[in-house]
């Protein structure tokens, strides 16, 4: 699964790319920006970290999500079509907005913003797809022309029809209910805003403890199924610099962040991917994994191995807010919460699964 930061130029999408990939791959400083440049990032979460003090293992992995950092949104980029493409080989798009104030740094809209950074790349999403459909709609109905009768062609024109009704609305699409096989068919094709969409506001470090721009944006984007996030990625680049763990904790507990907001946004990440956490653990090695949200358990064994999902017998499942309370297996054990699921278990975020099968 990949996430792709886009936004306009001087918002902190290098700042917040390297800091979320750190070592993960290639530098946003790397070759041409006329192009999108692909890394990764640990999931940073609190519950692997606990897992990881309790067993001691030999060897300890932590889950990763695939991070494209798309190119700066300009007139160029949208007039070649260039940033659309590069748009459609991600599943969710993460949008920088700047909202810091900085008269030695420009804004291409000559002014700082927020609300209407975000409305005008969304008109251009939109846009992108309203034409995309207006046209796909003339080709079926040429289609139709040259046939006598197709059932699939009737249906997709339907199909397009509703599309383009709720699109210049300017509903984006991902807000529309579809069954499996008009989303099957959908996957063939490049609308954006079906992807899935948050945003992170880049403020001061100054603004971090007011959350009044942050909540009148989640406001404003709540009917257009858009999460937010505000974050400070330069107080954010100032922590990873220094030395220690104790001077970090000190710097954060300056500005009164209980957390580092790139832990924060990792995890904010996976809400909007859909993706949930499991875990296996054990003295050889505690690793989180990435699983779909709903999946049952066999899915989640596939995860782990291909041979895991074929063989599938059972799982056995702790929880882990149990696992942390009662001190370890064992006390999960004696006080009865020791769970062992079939093929219909669905997986919440957090459980601590073992695989038995057989091949």
């Amino acid at each position: 699964m990949k996430i792709g930061i886009i936004g306009f130029p001087q918002t902190g999408k290098k700042t917040l790319f390297r800091l979320l990939c750190g070592g993960g791959g290639a530098s946003a400083e790397q070759g041409d920006f006329g192009k999108a440049i692909v890394g990764f990032a640990d999931i940073k979460d609190g519950r692997f970290d606990k897992l990881v003090k309790m067993y001691s293992p030999k060897k300890e992995a932590r889950a990763r999500i695939d991070i494209a950092l798309l190119p700066t949104i300009e007139k160029e980029s949208i007039s070649t079509g260039k940033i659309f493409s590069d748009i459609l080989d991600v599943d969710a798009l993460c949008h920088i907005v700047r909202a810091f104030r900085d008269d030695a740094v420009y804004h291409v809209e000559g002014s700082v913003d927020p609300k209407r950074d975000i409305g005008l790349v969304n008109s251009e999403l939109i846009l992108h797809d309203m034409v995309f459909i207006e046209k796909r709609i003339e080709k079926i109905e040429l289609d139709i022309k040259k046939r006598k009768k197709d059932d699939s062609l009737d249906k997709e024109r339907a199909l397009f029809l509703r599309l383009k009704e709720r699109i210049n609305k300017e509903i984006p699409l991902r807000l529309m209910d579809f069954s499996e096989e008009e989303g099957k068919l959908l996957k063939n094709y490049p609308l954006i805003t079906l992807k899935e969409f948050l945003i992170v506001l880049n403020v001061s470090d100054k603004d971090l403890k007011d959350d009044t721009l942050l909540e009148g944006i989640k406001k404003h984007c709540a009917a257009s199924k858009i999460d937010a996030i505000q974050i400070s990625a330069k107080a954010e680049e100032e922590i990873a610099e220094l030395d220690t763990q104790e001077e970090r904790d000190e710097f954060l507990r300056e500005l009164s962040i209980k957390e580092p907001a790139l832990n924060m946004l990792t995890g904010l990440c996976l809400k909007t991917l859909g993706l949930i956490s499991f875990f296996t653990t054990g003295p050889d090695e505690v690793r989180q994994w990435l699983l779909k949200r709903s999946s049952s358990a066999p899915r989640a064994a596939g995860v782990i191995h291909s041979d895991l999902e074929r063989g599938f017998i059972r799982a056995e499942v702790v929880k882990y807010k149990d696992l942390m309370e009662l001190g370890g297996e064992e006390g999960v054990r004696k006080a009865g919460k020791f769970y062992i699921k079939g093929k219909d278990y669905i997986v919440e975020d957090g459980d601590i699964l073992n695989i038995r099968f057989n091949v």
